[in-house]
């Protein structure tokens, strides 16, 4: 079975759901991030800071070109991965990809109140999310689903997610509730 991966902008929910969906379909989850700290044993924003995001784009697209080997698992992306043409071509021929977005608003208050990020790590927030956004939102809408988050819950885009795949065909049966 094809693998699920989850693209979107930091903040739209892509590890929460993830891993919630990987439970509901008991199927293995990766969240690349984590997988990049796991094998260089440096956080993502210990990366940034000594090395750049050169290099640290580099290690996704490495990341990238192995997980997308995979089957039937649980992929989420960190938000840049879209920046790489290379990347999503990758993870389109063995995945069904679906983009979480959600609004500017609801990203500025999500990402305040989680761990450090250091694409954000500037005087002025709001700009540079605002900025940075909009630059990838042409990227994000060449998912196979996109789902806004703003208002729901990772339960409900999960569960919106796998009424989509039934829909699609990339699922049969019933997930566990």
């Amino acid at each position: 079975m094809k693998n699920i991966v989850l693209i979107g902008f930091m903040g739209t929910g892509k590890t929460s759901t993830g891993r919630l969906l990987a439970g509901r379909l008991n199927r293995p989850f990766i969240d690349v991030d984590k997988k990049i700290e796991q094998e260089t044993g440096l956080a993502i924003s210990d990366i940034f800071q000594l090395y750049g995001e050169t290099h640290f784009r580099q290690l996704e697209r490495d990341a990238i070109s192995r997980l997308a080997r995979y089957t039937n698992t649980i992929i989420a992306t960190g938000g840049g991965v879209v920046l790489k043409q290379e990347n999503m071509i990758r993870l389109k021929n063995t995945g069904v990809i679906v983009s979480l977005t959600a609004s500017l608003d609801t990203i500025l208050e999500r990402t305040s109140r989680r761990g450090v990020r250091p694409l954000l790590d500037c005087e002025d927030r709001a700009e540079r999310v605002a900025w940075l956004f909009k630059e990838r939102a042409c990227l994000y809408m060449k998912a196979d689903y996109i789902i806004d988050t703003s208002c729901m819950s990772p339960h409900q885009v999960a569960e919106k997610i796998i009424v989509f795949l039934r829909e699609g065909g990339h699922l049969r049966g019933r997930s566990q509730c």
